[in-house]
């Protein structure tokens, strides 16, 4: 049996979930996600828990029961408490600045870029340097986080660039002075 597909998936109070087939509704606090999963996994809903069954030990089915608990269980905490994206901007003179609802973007190119959220998605901007991206879908968020981010991927000489919080830049040595080509 899979380690992660074993666990139950706990519903807290407040939280409505419905099945239908392999279709999973989930309502919360924050909003309600809906996804369809495959149509072999068998997903049950009793004592306030959810329990994903796999029909068969085939390896489908094994690698197919971890990874369905795992999506229940991301849409079960995206309607409680939602998730959160944090970018640093690193570079002389690069900043970030909120439009109404689109972000601003200054990275050293010739213009500003601008990155509209989709519906479901909020982007905050606590300091110039600064981007915070949140919702309750966590594949969204990672995904505008992800577009954010390859807007001006941290370079790995001087490190600039927009990177994830945390995120560490493995650096590389620049140019040898001293003696050059003759």
């Amino acid at each position: 049996m899979s380690r992660i597909g074993r666990q139950p998936v706990p519903v807290p109070a407040g939280v409505d979930v419905q099945i239908e087939g392999n279709r999973v509704r989930i309502k919360g606090p924050k909003g309600q996600l809906e996804r369809e999963l495959h149509r072999d996994m068998i997903v049950k809903y009793e004592g306030g828990q959810l329990r994903v069954e796999r029909p068969s030990d085939d390896k489908l089915h094994k690698s197919l029961h971890g990874l369905t608990r795992t999506l229940i269980n991301n849409m079960v905490v995206g309607v409680t408490a939602g998730f959160q994206k944090n970018l640093e901007l690193v570079g002389v003179g690069y900043r970030a600045s909120k439009q109404g609802n689109k972000l601003v973007l200054a990275l050293g190119y010739s213009h500003p870029v601008e990155i509209e959220p989709e519906a479901g998605l909020e982007i905050e901007v606590p300091a110039p340097t600064r981007i915070s991206v949140k919702g309750i879908d966590k594949e969204k968020v990672g995904a505008l986080a992800a577009v954010i981010r390859a807007v001006r991927e941290p370079e790995p000489y001087k490190g600039k660039g927009v990177r994830y919080e945390g995120e560490k830049v493995r650096r590389k040595v620049g140019k040898a002075g001293g003696k050059g080509k003759k």
